[in-house]
């Protein structure tokens, strides 16, 4: 079903969204597809005025977005989540061209976002504020005191290329939907992804005007609305090296940050190790390794670290490496040559250094194959950085104290697991674990969209997850009725 996606070209173009106003420009840049290499879409060169000018619209929308009544910020949602269904296998097949998603995980992604939506809608219902007792104390009296939250206004979304359509709707339904104005930056390597889904947001019956602005470009782009005083919100999902410089030029707003990680698990002597490699398999090498909480690093009792290699590497070579257009490929290329060299080197570079290759490490059809290291030691990259690629590393432990010592061992702290079925264990985990999620018997890899996500050290500050994203979205305002 294309619709309202139709291109007389064969190639869509994403076109700026000004507001609800769409725009052309003869400037164009073309997105090359990872697997094919063709020209997939196209998307407009927007420069710091484009940005300048879209901030502006949005500060004139807030005005009306904070007026808007609760029934038809709801109605919005679920209007965009009923059209994105109807678009399901577009959206999907956009995915699969833009980024390479293979099409099975494509679709997948697509009923998430929807679910993301969906979920907003019924978190926006549930957000309020709560009376306060002012007498509680002897230098207070009795007033009628309560707080309550308010649209921030003009709300900054910089998103990634790995999740391009759910990180997408993680930002903007839940800051739509608590009465704001958006800016939206998507990621250079999925411009029509974003596009497809503002035109369902703009196109909706209860669109509130202008309240949705879209922009494409790299650092001109993402510099200016960093650096604008009218964001009251910055959300951005990226690479530490980026969130940093945010940090420094963001000036007073408040700032959502999500950065990455080195997700790791520890492999009980006590767990099901049949189940746990399985599951490894899968959370190492889902959407390539793209992910932030991929599986880079199991650490391995000694006492069942034989049989736990022999069985990752087993089903890791079952897996299914090629188009991403076929029903049943598990995994396709990277998003770019840079990152093929990056993980080729990483693995050579470990190899030299003393690690084993346990299978993997292979360019097919043009994608690098999922690749288990063993021997590997802590200062190689493959275990100390993040490697967002299929690359696992497998390290030998001789207890759960040196492994939980290694785990906390990185400047990253997303999310961790740990496959045990002893119970004292799993209590001490939840304890020890330096990291914003943690995963009992599961991949840390495992996210629901409906909890709060986020991370600590440098893998960010603040928690996406629709709730938890309406309160970034919001301020408190306090009030005393004497």
């Amino acid at each position: 079903m294309f619709g309202i996606f139709d291109s007389s070209n064969g190639i869509n173009d994403a076109k700026i969204f000004m507001g609800s106003s769409e725009e052309s420009r003869d400037e164009m840049r073309e997105r090359i597809s990872p697997y094919s290499g063709e020209v997939v879409s196209r998307s407009p060169l927007c420069t710091a005025e484009d940005t300048q000018r879209a901030l502006k619209i949005a500060q004139t929308a807030a005005k009306i977005a904070k007026q808007s009544p609760l029934h038809q910020r709801v109605a919005w949602l679920e209007d965009v989540a009923n059209m994105l269904r109807n678009y399901r296998e577009d959206m999907a097949l956009t995915l699969v061209d833009e980024v390479a998603k293979p099409l099975a995980f494509a679709r997948v992604e697509v009923d998430r976002c929807i679910e993301t939506i969906e979920i907003t809608a019924k978190e926006l219902i549930a957000l309020h504020g709560e009376t306060i007792p002012t007498d509680i104390a002897p230098s207070g009296k009795k007033t009628i005191a309560y707080f309550t939250r308010v649209p921030v206004g003009v709300v900054a979304c910089i998103t990634p290329f790995n999740f391009p359509l759910n990180l997408v709707a993680h930002k903007i339904a839940p800051a739509l939907a608590a009465g704001n104005a958006v800016v939206l930056k998507p990621t250079p390597e999925a411009p029509l992804t974003a596009y497809k889904l503002a035109k369902l947001f703009n196109s909706s019956q209860y669109a509130i005007p202008d309240a949705l602005s879209v922009v494409y470009g790299d650092v001109e782009v993402g510099s200016t609305l960093v650096k604008s005083t009218v964001p009251r919100v910055l959300s951005f999902t990226g690479s530490v090296s980026v969130g940093n410089i945010i940090t420094q030029q963001a000036g007073i707003k408040k700032i959502s940050l999500e950065l990455g990680g080195n997700a790791a698990t520890y492999i009980d002597k006590s767990a099901n190790i049949e189940l746990a490699a399985g599951r490894c398999v899968f959370g190492a090498f889902v959407n390539s390794g793209q992910v932030c909480i991929s599986l880079q690093r199991i650490y391995v009792h000694a006492d069942v670290y034989e049989a736990f290699a022999q069985i990752m590497a087993q089903e890791t070579q079952t897996l299914k490496v090629g188009s991403p257009y076929d029903e049943d490929t598990f995994m396709g290329p990277l998003i770019d040559a840079e990152s093929l060299d990056r993980a080729k080197s990483w693995v050579s570079s470990a190899v030299e250094e003393g690690a084993t290759l346990l299978t993997g490490a292979e360019v097919v059809d043009g994608a690098f194959t999922p690749t288990v290291m063993a021997d590997v030691t802590d200062e190689m990259k493959i275990v100390c950085e993040e490697v967002f690629a299929p690359i696992v590393s497998l390290v030998k432990v001789e207890s759960y104290d040196e492994a939980i010592e290694k785990m906390n061992d990185s400047p990253y702290g997303l999310q961790f697991s740990i496959f045990t079925n002893d119970l004292r264990l799993t209590q001490q985990f939840i304890e020890d674990a330096e990291c914003g999620g943690v995963v009992i018997n599961d991949i840390p890899t495992l996210r629901f969209d409906v909890q709060p996500y986020g991370g600590s050290k440098l893998s960010g500050v603040g928690r996406e997850g629709p709730r938890w994203a309406l309160e970034e979205f919001t301020e408190i305002k306090s009030v005393v009725i004497c």
